[in-house]
């Protein structure tokens, strides 16, 4: 049999696999960047469906899921976004479903000078820089900006803001060094790289309004009964019992 003939008879068969192949297309506010891949990949490994990414700010991806992006599934970092979602008419669902609960914390290099840091830290005369999400459109950020005037900081704090576009990027820029102190989530600080490079103070919660993360499935997707699986894969027990370690708290 010559090559190109054996190529025309497998074709047909690598075509029916590949469209055999479920994958899921998944919209995630940034502080599921750690923690997401290894959910999926256990995912993938259980069921065989594929999860396709992509991360940003959780008002950001509304606005983008308002317009009509192609999307199976949101995972915001709070509960308004997604009820923005509902609201538009974009959810096949009346409500969005809470699938964890976030935690904001401060953190910083370990070879920073300000070593060892505490809330304190903020108002020291020696910072310059501090990262925080874009409280315009990330959860994270929004939480750090209430936290700060709760804690009656925020003017004191307010010209050494370095803004990001998401809490991603936020602990990025002081990982990096481009910022001193970054109020981040803890699904960042809880990844082995940050764990082994920074420190922690986690800002009491009585300081911000609680980050219900939640999600809804999309009412024009075609995967609707794939995306709906893996959110209740999401709820069970033992998967929520893992959330723990990840930086995010079960919700049941």
């Amino acid at each position: 049999m010559s090559l190109g003939l054996m190529a025309c008879l497998l074709a047909p068969v690598s075509s029916v696999a590949a469209q055999g192949k479920k994958e899921i297309r998944v919209a995630a506010a940034a502080d599921l960047q750690p923690v997401l891949p290894k959910l999926a990949e256990q995912y993938e490994r259980v069921t065989g469906v594929k999860l396709l990414v992509s991360y940003g700010s959780s008002g950001n991806l509304a606005t983008q899921l308002i317009n009509g992006a192609p999307m199976d599934l949101f995972l915001g970092a709070n509960f308004v976004y997604p009820e923005k979602v509902v609201a538009a008419g974009m959810a096949d669902s009346r409500a969005p479903t809470e699938y964890a609960r976030g935690t904001l914390v401060l953190w910083a290099r370990k070879d920073s000078p300000l070593q060892p840091i505490s809330l304190d830290s903020l108002t020291d005369k020696r910072v310059k820089s501090v990262a925080i999400a874009n409280d315009l459109h990330a959860p994270y950020g929004q939480a750090a900006v209430a936290a700060l005037k709760r804690l009656k900081m925020y003017d004191t704090v307010k010209p050494h803001l370095v803004i990001a576009e998401n809490i991603g990027q936020a602990a990025q820029f002081v990982e990096s060094g481009n910022a001193q102190l970054g109020l981040i989530s803890l699904t960042a600080a809880s990844s082995p790289k940050f764990q082994t490079e920074g420190t922690i103070v986690r800002v009491p919660r009585s300081t911000y309004t609680p980050i219900m993360q939640c999600a809804v499935v999309m009412k024009n997707s075609d995967r609707r009964t794939e995306a709906h699986a893996f959110l209740d894969w999401l709820l069970k027990p033992e998967v929520q019992a893992s959330l723990a370690k990840m930086g995010l708290d079960p919700v049941r």
